[in-house]
């Protein structure tokens, strides 16, 4: 049972959101959704979840299309940044309404997390600063048990100890009741180590959909004095570099090779790799 997205299109305007992008998110996997500031990422989650309507394209689920499919819409469960809950309404009876839309959300697991969090259920939605909007809308999310979790900017908000809380609470959950998770973030580095696949999109177009180890083999970094590193990289697929005084780092696609003396070869972690490619 995956989602498969076909040649979707989307345009804003004169503002092209998503060209003839095909991806496909299999099930029982982590997936890091990554992208620039504009690149698409919250549009596609957006067409996936049928909150907008795509110029071309289609979305399925197990082969049935999602578009106004009420039994395909209801395994997938998108958190985004507008809290869409009535403003008076408590937290604890968000909890209790959530189970109307989702019969698998789990009450007493949404209970459990928010004392976890320091969550006060007795709260209204409209009050919650962000952090705290940012975790009541995570423990749903998890807590509705849907095969399909998509997580736009998960951790807005979130301090370092409540986002290092949840990326355990969500490996917790994932170990014990595996589903797809797709999080589309803007901290790279964080959740290098919790992503299984990674998905990269730019310009509204597909760039790399990849095995995180896999991704992260194709380049590496080559650092020490500028006219060495220069002469190592000469010739190579060179996708960025920083400089500071007289010593430069390279950023390089391709098979690690032997270096001369002075040259050090290092592993290029994801968010360096991101950044690079994306330029």
């Amino acid at each position: 049972m995956s989602i498969e997205i076909n040649n979707v299109s989307k345009n804003y305007g004169q503002t092209q959101a998503l060209q003839g992008f095909s991806v496909t998110f299999a099930p029982n996997k982590i997936y890091g959704l990554l992208g620039r500031n504009g690149a698409g990422k919250t549009t596609l989650l957006n067409a996936i979840t049928g909150r907008i309507f795509m110029d071309g394209g289609s979305i399925t689920l197990d082969g049935q299309l999602i578009l106004e499919n009420d039994g395909a819409l209801g395994k997938i469960y998108m958190m985004s940044e507008p809290m869409l809950y009535p403003e008076k309404m408590k937290v604890k009876d968000a909890f209790r309404w959530t189970k109307q839309f989702y019969p698998g959300f789990d009450e007493a697991y949404a209970l459990k997390l928010a004392e976890r969090f320091n969550l006060n259920v007795n709260k209204a939605t409209k009050s919650l600063s962000t952090g705290y909007a940012s975790i009541f809308k995570l423990i749903t999310a998890l807590a509705t048990n849907a095969p399909y979790v998509l997580l736009d900017e998960p951790v807005l908000g979130l301090d370092a100890n409540h986002r290092d809380l949840f990326y355990r609470v969500l490996l917790e959950k994932y170990s014990e009741n595996p589903f797809t998770a797709v999080l589309s973030t803007h901290l790279v580095e964080e959740v290098s180590g919790l992503v299984e696949q990674v998905v990269i999109i730019k310009d509204g177009k597909l760039l790399y959909d990849e095995p995180t180890e896999e991704l992260l083999q194709k380049g590496y970094t080559a650092s020490g004095p500028a006219a060495a590193v220069d002469a190592f990289a000469a010739g190579k697929r060179v996708i960025g570099q920083d400089a500071l005084g007289g010593l430069k780092s390279a950023y390089i696609l391709g098979a690690p090779e032997a270096a001369p003396e002075g040259v050090e070869i290092t592993k290029m972690d994801l968010q360096k790799l991101f950044v690079q490619l994306t330029n």
